[in-house]
C-alpha cells in the first residue's frame, strides 16, 4: 500500500532496521542508535566526570587553592574558641550565685557550650567546610581525596585526631609550619586539608 503522493514501486528498506537476517557487528550499537566514536588515547571519556572525580569514580587528589597557613588555622581556632565562651560565662555566673539557681546556670551554661560546639565543629564545619572561625578568616576544611566537605561524622572524628597532635609537646599542631600541604597529625589520619576559599 502506498501513500498518497508516492509514486508505486517496491516498499523502501527502514535505515533503522537491520538488513533481514543479520545482526549488528559485536561493539556496535544497535541499528537506530546513534554511534559515537571511541575516545583516542589520552582523551577524556564521553561524559565529564563529577567535580573532585577521575572518569570511573576515581579520586583525584586536591590540587587548587592555597593551603591555609599555621597563623591563619591558629586564628581560626581561636575565634571557635571564643564562640563558647558566652556559654561559660553562663555557667561562671551559676557558680557566683550558688544554690539552686546557680546549679541551674551552670547545666545550663554547660550544655549550651557543648550544643554550640557539636553544632559549630561537627555539623557546620562537616557539611559545608566552614566552621564560625574558619568562616571569619577565609578558610574550608576539605578531603584531600574528593575536594568536598568531609561530613559531620569525619569532621567529629578529625576533631578527636587532634590527640595525636598533642603528643610531643604538641609538635602535631606544629607541623603544619613545615608540612608541604599544612597539614596536622589529624589531618594526615582524616586526609583533609584546609585550603584558603
Amino acid at each position: 500500500m502506498t501513500t498518497p503522493g508516492q509514486p508505486p514501486g517496491p516498499a523502501q528498506p527502514d535505515p533503522n532496521q537491520p538488513p533481514h537476517g543479520q545482526q549488528p557487528a559485536y561493539g556496535q550499537p544497535p541499528y537506530g542508535q546513534p554511534q559515537y566514536a571511541q575516545p583516542q588515547y589520552g582523551q577524556p571519556p564521553y561524559a565529564q566526570a563529577p567535580y573532585g572525580q577521575q572518569p570511573y569514580g576515581q579520586p583525584m587528589p586536591y590540587t587548587g587553592a592555597p593551603y591555609a597557613s599555621w597563623l591563619q588555622r591558629v586564628g581560626a581556632s581561636l575565634v571557635d574558641a571564643l564562640v563558647v565562651v558566652p556559654a561559660y560565662l553562663i555557667a561562671l555566673i551559676g557558680v557566683g550565685v550558688g544554690g539552686g539557681a546557680g546549679a541551674f546556670l551552670v547545666i545550663v551554661g554547660y550544655l549550651a557550650a557543648i550544643a554550640v560546639f557539636v553544632w559549630n565543629i561537627a555539623f557546620r564545619q562537616g557539611a559545608t567546610g566552614k566552621s564560625l572561625g574558619k568562616q571569619a578568616l577565609g578558610l574550608t576544611l576539605i578531603s584531600e581525596r574528593t575536594a568536598a566537605p568531609i561530613g559531620a561524622g569525619m569532621s567529629f572524628v578529625r576533631y578527636l585526631a587532634h590527640i595525636l597532635d598533642s603528643f610531643l609537646c604538641g609538635l602535631g599542631y606544629l607541623w603544619p609550619l613545615w608540612d608541604a600541604k599544612r597539614q596536622t597529625f589529624a589531618d594526615k589520619v582524616c586526609s583533609t586539608v584546609v585550603i584558603v576559599r
